[in-house]
């Protein structure tokens, strides 16, 4: 096969190619065209699932070894792709209530989808660290889109000067890496430590600092400091493009390095790895008890989901890592759900987000309260409902590995967890009711709250179709 071969590129070019051509239509139209364009992007991400799905999975890393297509690499690929469709049909409506829709928002999602597609086939370093800053510098302006927001121009401050900070990082420490390994290429740095002895310290201290610049885009802790604050000054839609897909592609990425270029250096990573995952357990469920804004919960709630997911890397087990990829994609349609929910939230055209405003909504809109129950219900865990699996199988494979602590852990911070989940449940069914929302649902919410909800309890009817696609597409970690 030639080495530059661009045949794995195709989903990804044709999405450079569709964006260019929706940037060239927006400035030819205006504004007025942002509504076609999101639709537009849709279909077209649409077609470029279907593409990635019917290329051959099992090719050898290509431009230079500097990307692959491996069956890993194509599944999380169509995880992105989902929560990029479910974050841009959540987007539309709240755009337009706003008065910010603009031609530029679809464009910028696209791209920052593709440094996210870039991210999880990256096979060195040079590709690693332009996948991340494409992706990176568009969230950045979109956490500022409301231009005329100055929560939203503090959130995308501090979002920026803190990513930059994570970007230095990420870069000294593969700098670090380059010199003790004498490469970039991912196989020759796996290749370069492999049957050491010992490992040099000086390569331990590169990967510490790349470990912790990617925690960044994780929103592990002690790394999470950034996210409550912008999650709550940007923009609701873009907070839900936030919460849903960026942190899909961070831990593909944080995954291939972990588990397959830094395997030799396993003993090593895995302290790293277990302390932000208690840490982010700790954090994610205490810290959000005292939250009365539903988009900072979520923020907390975004922390603490990733400290779960971390247990099952922490593993370095197939089983573990099979895990992971099982939780991430439940987690991307729970949180889909409960966004459309929270961009519903709006009274006299006024967007509200505190718990409070959910009081009594169980008599107001039964639909959302029972909707926004059964997605609680499963972030908390409880079974038979998808969120309960989803932890089990992770506990399950730390458990196997003789991680008993961090299990243990695990299982204490989801009942700590249930209490603010529960207390929104409370506050619908309980509490004396609060005025109506206003009575608009446009369909493109409805049909992501539809599936979301749907997945979250249908899924018991055939668990093992997911549980075997993960498995399946952590297998290539592993070889």
């Amino acid at each position: 096969m030639n080495d530059f071969d661009i045949v794995p590129l195709v989903p990804e070019i044709f999405m450079a190619m569709m964006g260019m051509g929706f940037l060239l239509v927006g400035v030819l139209q205006g504004n007025r065209a942002t509504s076609v364009l999101i639709w537009a992007s849709c279909v077209m991400l649409f077609i470029t699932a279907v593409l990635t799905m019917n290329f051959d999975w099992d090719r050898p890393p290509t431009m230079n070894a500097m990307f692959i297509l491996d069956e890993f690499a194509g599944s999380m690929k169509l995880i992105i792709l989902l929560g990029l469709i479910a974050s841009l049909a959540l987007s539309n409506e709240y755009l337009q209530q706003e008065r910010i829709a603009r031609f530029e928002y679809p464009v910028i999602m696209i791209f920052a989808g593709i440094g996210m597609m870039l991210m999880v086939s990256a096979t060195n370093m040079l590709s690693l660290y332009m996948a991340l800053e494409l992706q990176s510098l568009s969230l950045y302006v979109l956490a500022a889109f409301y231009r005329n927001s100055l929560k939203s121009a503090e959130a995308a401050s501090k979002y920026f000067i803190l990513g930059a900070l994570s970007s230095g990082m990420l870069l000294f420490g593969i700098s670090l890496i380059y010199g003790y390994s004498g490469s970039i290429d991912f196989a020759t740095i796996k290749t370069s430590i492999s049957g050491l002895e010992q490992i040099p310290p000086g390569f331990i201290v590169g990967m510490v600092f790349l470990l912790a610049g990617l925690a960044f885009k994780i929103s592990a802790v002690p790394f999470h400091m950034w996210t409550p604050d912008v999650y709550q000054g940007a923009p609701s839609s873009v907070t839900a493009f936030f919460a849903i897909v960026p942190k899909v592609a961070a831990m593909g990425l944080l995954m291939r390095l972990c588990l397959d270029v830094f395997e030799p250096a396993t003993e090593q990573w895995q302290q790293i790895l277990y302390f932000l995952a208690v840490a982010s357990l700790i954090v994610g469920s205490f810290a959000a008890i005292a939250q009365d804004n539903l988009k900072r919960l979520m923020a907390y709630s975004s922390i603490g989901n990733m400290g779960y997911i971390l247990i099952g890397l922490v593993v370095a087990s197939p089983e573990g890592a099979g895990a992971v990829l099982y939780f991430l994609l439940i987690y991307v349609f729970m949180t889909a759900g409960v966004f459309a929910i929270i961009l519903t939230m709006r009274r006299d055209g006024l967007a509200t987000v505190s718990i409070g405003d959910l009081a009594g909504l169980s008599q107001n809109n039964p639909i959302l309260a029972y909707a926004m129950a059964i997605l609680m219900f499963s972030l908390s865990g409880i079974p038979p409902l998808a969120g309960f699996f989803g932890k089990l199988f992770i506990f399950r494979a730390a458990i196997e590995q003789e991680f008993y602590i961090l299990a243990v852990i695990g299982l204490l911070a989801s009942v700590v967890a249930a209490y603010y989940y529960l207390r929104i449940v409370k506050v619908m069914f309980f509490d004396e009711p609060a005025d109506k929302f206003d009575n608009i649902m446009g369909f493109e919410r409805r049909a992501v709250l539809l599936i979301s909800t749907a997945f979250v309890i249908g899924y018991i009817f055939a668990p093992s179709l997911v549980f075997d696609f993960a498995m399946s597409a952590v297998s290539s970690l592993f070889l």
